[in-house]
């Protein structure tokens, strides 16, 4: 059988890069897409399963053309994961606006254009996967991140109709709600906060970016089937 292709956002840094090392380890093909450039060697997997594309996500008017370039050149994608975003900590008062329409920009309109381009061959096929990564700020908030918690809450908002529209073609829409993790993303907190978030995690730490990976995977798998339009929660019980 040959391998199924998964389309990964952001797989330069942090959980893009830890889903597609875990997917290339159940023998998926990986095509990853990210603003700057990542090989099979960077992610240490073998170079028949991981194949990039640099691209910045944020150019929302090129996103048809990158979605041909992926299906001309890799085939029909199984799965899409919606990885990619920005977290730019900043009361609303005081952020530019230019801030606020980056982020609007790359969490939610770069995913949903994404989505409608490669969402069509699944709909031929009747079957495939779309997984959007929410964050438990969507649900909880957090002082500093009210544009970026509204830009998940939309993506939550966006899996549960789509999963409706598409489910009768055999395909499932979800969300993964990652707690906070130690990546890029989150160093601007600061130290003090990070740890205080750790405190009140029922495991008393943050889910590791593998843990959340493995999250994913088994929303792709035979087993996750019948699970549709809801969103899975991995934060070390910060939620709890």
């Amino acid at each position: 059988m040959s391998q199924k292709l998964v389309v990964v956002t952001g797989t330069s840094s942090g959980l893009g890069r830890a889903t597609a090392q875990l997917l290339i380890a159940k023998d998926y093909k990986v095509v990853g897409v990210a603003r700057r450039s990542v090989t099979a060697e960077d992610l240490s997997v073998d170079a028949r399963s991981y194949q990039h594309i640099e691209f910045d996500l944020n150019e929302t008017s090129n996103i048809p053309d990158l979605s041909s370039t992926i299906i001309k050149q890799h085939g029909k994608p199984y799965a899409l994961i919606n990885n990619a975003a920005i977290g730019t900590d900043g009361l609303l008062p005081t952020m530019h606006n230019s801030d606020i329409e980056g982020i609007l920009n790359l969490n939610i309109l770069a995913p949903i254009i994404l989505t409608k381009y490669l969402i069509r061959p699944m709909l031929e096929q009747r079957s495939g996967r779309i997984i959007n990564i929410s964050s438990i700020v969507a649900k909880t908030g957090y002082r500093g991140l009210s544009v970026y918690g509204a830009s998940k809450a939309a993506m939550e908002g966006f899996t549960h109709s789509l999963a409706r529209d598409v489910g009768p073609r055999g395909i499932t829409v979800n969300c993964v709600a990652p707690g906070f993790v130690d990546t890029e993303m989150t160093e601007s907190l600061g130290e003090e906060n990070l740890e205080r978030i750790k405190r009140r995690a029922a495991l008393g730490r943050f889910p590791s970016s593998t843990e959340i990976a493995a999250g994913i995977e088994y929303l792709l798998s035979p087993s996750a089937a019948g699970i549709t339009g809801t969103t899975l929660t991995i934060d070390a019980g910060n939620t709890a």
